[in-house]
């Protein structure tokens, strides 16, 4: 009996079918509806950058990096690299802080 009724009912359906013009309305929908997601996303990188900063000058940060910077150079300059092409490092620490800064950039 029901395999009976879908056949009606699809070919009732398929008989009376009516196209109704959308006008632009689910675009004007979708425009004004909220985008939750953006804002919480917005929140949530903002709490977590404010936090990653906060624990790199509580953690010292600053004097491990200086650290770290000092160590190389003193190794370099030791073990005969005193031939080192500065020009070389600073074209090297360019394109590093180029590549940190658009890394940052796009996250947005």
């Amino acid at each position: 009996m029901t395999e009976m009724n879908d056949k009606l009912l699809k070919r009732f359906f398929s008989e009376h079918k009516q196209e109704i013009k959308d006008n632009g309305f689910s675009r004007r929908v979708m425009k004004n509806l909220p985008d939750r997601n953006l804002k919480i996303s917005n929140v949530w990188t903002t709490c977590c950058g404010a936090l990653a900063f906060i624990l790199f000058f509580a953690t010292g940060g600053l004097q491990a990096i200086g650290g770290i910077l000092r160590e190389t150079f003193t190794s370099m300059i030791q073990y005969g690299t005193a031939n080192l092409d500065i020009r070389s490092i600073l074209i090297a620490t360019t394109v590093l802080l180029f590549f940190g800064l658009r890394r940052i950039i796009s996250a947005d």
